[in-house]
């Protein structure tokens, strides 16, 4: 099929004719109210107000040098001054003279000047006072119509599409630039066919999907494989974020909604992709204003808008979320988001290849090993590959190096994944020792205990937000986890405090374990809820809307006070098994806690084979175990 070309919105095209009338316009605004200032200084001048009888009395006296009338107006100036100081006025119709000034030796150097009035003053002050405003707000409407019809401008275009329009670039984004994602891949490829050969599929009667959802954790490159679907079809790309849509005012996200689609039926064919639906598709009547909710209308008119389309009109709606469980039923429905793409985390093979692909124009040594880093880096997301990668150039650079070493490499993944070293953090003795006791701790449950991930690193050296890190890396990637592989993570978790516990006494035991006690607690009650692994509510799950905080407000607990309390039961007991097995095996293994503890305060950071010499001839006690 005949290639159509891409149609790109039409920019400002003031010329330099437009521009200069716009400059005359404002500096004829400005030099008005500069006359309008100056009329009004000169005919308001400050003058003393004196009595004519006054004026009279001291003019015989000969204290007055000059006396200018205009009209009945009079300008005294003093014989001590050089210009006018006073004003006064005398009646109509009459002269000086007539008022009781006389002609004698005293007064005769006075100069009695008559003038006409000008009146040019007042004429000015009279034309801008009627016609200044006028001027003023006409200018100002012609300036706001002017630039609204440029793209900066939002005063008066709140109701336009803020989406932006991708298309004939240098480097477009195909299927080859991103590594993994295959059944995504394969998934896509048929709207990309769909866009290319419309015919095909309109000649056996099938109706093509006009919208689809890709679903995901953040990171994982949805927003990409849409640009890489419109850059295989070579086809105009409108990208806008859900968030974009809504505004203060009601109804302005209905007419972008309405300003978008009508743009991209005149640039058919073509993807519309919005990302972070979520933001304005959450389920209809969660929001406090009921069916006049300015998302909601939003919301209904996507829906209107999905449905309006015609037979022939080749125009592709992609969506991107990571909540795919809010959205609205009528947005998922056939006819609308057909079709719905799961692209998860990267798998190992993944992984590396991601790596390579973000690694491609980094000057790596040849010892470098990414299939390594790749399998340490088990539930990443191809977001957190890229910063490794980025970092690992940043470091390199801030040592003056001109290539990437393992080193490097090795520092960035534990900067992204645990966060970077806190060296400038002074820690006393006493605090040091607490701190080795605690991850060795962590270190030896986690090596005892069977199920348990592999210890890849201990140190006291802080890092991110914490005192110290014990860290635990899979030996691969899994999929799905058992009740004992969850218990012996709980039993873990909670080896730092229990540490404390035995070498310093139930009272003695400090904050530094807050957070490993926080996620104990979070992950035993996902196990009771959300996945049936209770002792007593085994395979049942009850659900806990973890939305939005009215959302939680809006809508009822599923399950009764007794069922809560039978949760709340759950989870202690589960907790509580937990520190159990923790303190029988730090009790069994207290050498290797001590070995540990002395290494760590003697190098700071212990690296994973060093930590199992360490270990060895480490054992589990019968009463730790499950089975």
């Amino acid at each position: 099929m005949d290639k159509k070309k891409i149609k790109r919105p039409v920019g400002p095209q003031g010329s330099k004719r437009n521009n200069g009338f716009r400059t005359f316009l404002f500096i004829l605004i400005i030099g008005a109210f500069i006359v309008l200032g100056l009329s009004s200084y000169s005919t308001g001048k400050n003058l003393e107000k004196v009595d004519l009888s006054d004026v009279i009395n001291r003019a015989n006296n000969g204290e007055i040098a000059k006396i200018e009338v205009v009209e009945d107006e009079l300008k005294i100036t003093p014989k001590d001054k050089s210009e006018a100081t006073q004003q006064s006025r005398k009646e109509a119709g009459s002269n000086l003279y007539e008022q009781g000034l006389q002609r004698n030796e005293k007064n005769q150097d006075l100069i009695l000047t008559v003038t006409p009035k000008d009146t040019t003053g007042d004429a000015w002050l009279s034309f801008l006072s009627y016609f200044g405003p006028v001027i003023l707000i006409g200018g100002l409407l012609f300036w706001l119509t002017r630039s609204a019809q440029g793209q900066g401008n939002q005063a008066m275009s709140f109701g336009r599409s803020k989406a932006r329009l991708y298309g004939n670039e240098k480097d477009k984004v195909t299927f080859k630039d991103i590594a993994g994602s295959n059944e995504a891949k394969d998934d896509l490829e048929e709207i990309v066919d769909f866009l290319k050969n419309p015919k095909k599929y309109e000649g056996v009667g099938a109706r093509i999907p006009k919208g689809m959802l890709l679903v995901g954790p953040p990171g994982t490159g949805k927003t990409m494989l849409a640009r890489a679907v419109a850059g295989e079809a070579d086809v105009p790309f409108f990208s806008i974020s859900g968030s974009e849509f809504v505004e203060m005012f009601v109804g302005v996200g209905a007419s972008r909604v309405r300003d978008l689609f009508g743009k991209a039926k005149k640039n058919a064919p073509c993807i519309i992709f919005v990302d972070e639906i979520d933001a304005v598709g959450r389920r209809r009547g969660s929001g406090m204003g009921g069916g006049h909710d300015e998302r909601e209308q939003t919301l209904n008119q996507i829906l209107v808008e999905m449905d309006g389309f015609e037979q022939g009109v080749n125009v592709i709606v992609l969506a991107a979320t990571n909540r795919a469980d809010v959205l609205d039923p009528a947005l998922l429905r056939p006819g609308r988001f057909d079709r719905r793409v799961n692209i998860g985390l990267p798998d190992r093979k993944d992984r590396e290849a991601i790596l390579k692909v973000h690694f491609a124009k980094k000057p790596l040594e040849k010892n470098v090993n990414l299939d390594a880093l790749a399998a340490k880096t088990a539930g990443t997301s191809g977001a957190d590959l890229a910063n490794i990668a980025n970092e690992s150039a940043i470091i390199a650079a801030k040592h003056n190096r001109k290539t990437i070493t393992q080193d490097d490499v090795t520092a960035a993944f534990e900067k992204v994944a645990i966060g970077p070293e806190r060296k400038s953090k002074v820690m006393n003795d006493k605090e040091k020792e607490l701190t080795a006791y605690h991850e060795a701790g962590h270190a030896i449950v986690g090596h005892v205990l069977p199920d348990s991930d592999d210890v890849h690193k201990v140190t006291i050296i802080p890092r991110g937000g914490t005192g110290g890190v014990t860290w635990f890396i899979p030996p691969e990637d899994k999929s799905y986890h058992s009740i004992v592989e969850y218990k012996d993570i709980l039993a873990r978790m909670l080896g730092g405090r229990i540490a404390e516990e035995i070498k310093y006494g139930v009272d003695r035991v400090t904050t530094g374990a807050g957070n490993d006690l926080q996620k104990a607690a979070e992950l035993a009650r996902e196990m009771v809820t959300n996945q049936g692994m209770g002792e007593k509510l085994r395979n049942q799950v009850f659900h806990v809307d973890d939305g939005m905080f009215m959302d939680r407000m809006m809508h009822e607990r599923q399950y009764s006070d007794e069922t809560a309390k039978l949760i709340d039961d759950e989870v202690e007991a589960l907790i509580k098994e937990a520190a159990d097995r923790a303190r029988v095996v730090i009790k069994a293994n207290v050498s290797h806690l001590e070995l540990l503890k002395d290494a760590l305060l003697e190098k700071e950071t212990i690296e994973d084979e060093e930590v199992k010499k360490i270990f060895e001839g480490s054992h589990m006690p019968k009463a730790a175990a499950l089975y």
